[in-house]
């Protein structure tokens, strides 16, 4: 029997090329050692094929590292370090250095000055659970080892967390559904709680699927939802809030909502787990 191949999601190779530490794994023409970069801009586009107009497969954040496997006409196919993640970005949105984060966005976003002062106008935005690296403090606001200024009480130390993802994930209400989208500019349903749980300091993978299979444990059968539990539908994912309520960014309303567990179920999702933290 063949071993099953590796999730291409979360392991980089393709017919012609892949990651050196998956020879013998996968094959491919090539296998080679990648190059760590960072993310430059508040968040990056990541897409299945390197082109402008295909579907986004996530986004990734400022800050975040991403080892490029290889660069052409202005794309490059890598990894993310955050949640694995294996797409293709625009070259323009990464820098060569990778400093180390030392702080966390723990606000919903915040701007990114040239200076520190309220008044210049922002070079970007930086979203919720954005890792940056500080090189100093002045006037109220930390200077980034990247480039530009951060408000202060916007940013928290790496280490210290938000553990009630339940309310991060109310603070996020309303939010435009986005596929592919983890900031709280957009969201998709799995970005909800996978930014929800980041900031309470889990760790969770991307894709619904992929969170259905690996975060916590499945709630004993019989045992009626509590605030907390993920709910998993085919090809979606919620958190509930109580007993009765689920909170998830969802395309029937367009945005972050919460509602009644009962009307979801009565426009014909079928639940079909749910795990407890």
């Amino acid at each position: 029997m063949t071993a099953s191949l590796p999730d291409p999601r979360t392991n980089p190779y393709r017919s012609d090329l892949a990651a050196a530490h998956l020879q013998g794994i996968v094959q491919a023409d090539r296998f080679i050692e990648g190059v760590p970069c960072q993310i430059r801009a508040g968040f990056a586009t990541v897409k299945g094929s390197p082109d402008f107009g295909a579907r986004q497969t996530t986004q990734a954040l400022f800050g975040e590292t991403v080892t490029i496997y290889e660069e052409q006409d202005g794309w490059v196919w890598g990894q993310l370090s955050g949640d694995g993640y294996v797409g293709y970005l625009r070259l323009d949105t990464l820098w060569e250095e990778t400093p180390e984060p030392t702080h966390r966005v723990a606000a919903l976003r915040s701007f990114l000055f040239p200076e520190p002062d309220l008044k210049t106008p922002p070079l970007d935005v930086l979203s919720l659970t954005t890792r940056v690296a500080a090189a100093g403090e002045r006037n109220g606001f930390v200077e980034l080892t990247q480039g530009g200024w951060v408000f202060a009480g916007h940013l928290a130390e790496l280490g210290t967390h938000q553990p009630d993802y339940v309310a991060t994930s109310r603070r996020l209400l309303g939010v435009p559904y986005l596929w592919g989208g983890k900031t709280s500019l957009g969201l998709d349903c799995s970005g909800l709680v996978q930014i929800a749980l980041a900031a309470a300091g889990i760790a969770a993978p991307r894709d619904s699927d992929q969170q259905g299979a690996s975060l916590g444990r499945a709630a004993p059968e019989g045992d009626p939802p509590r605030s907390g539990d993920l709910v998993f539908f085919p090809g979606h994912v919620g958190i509930m809030t109580g007993p009765e309520r689920l909170i998830h960014a969802n395309a029937f309303h367009m945005m972050v909502t919460e509602e009644p567990l009962a009307d979801v179920v009565g426009r014909g999702a079928r639940i079909t787990g749910v795990r407890r933290l």
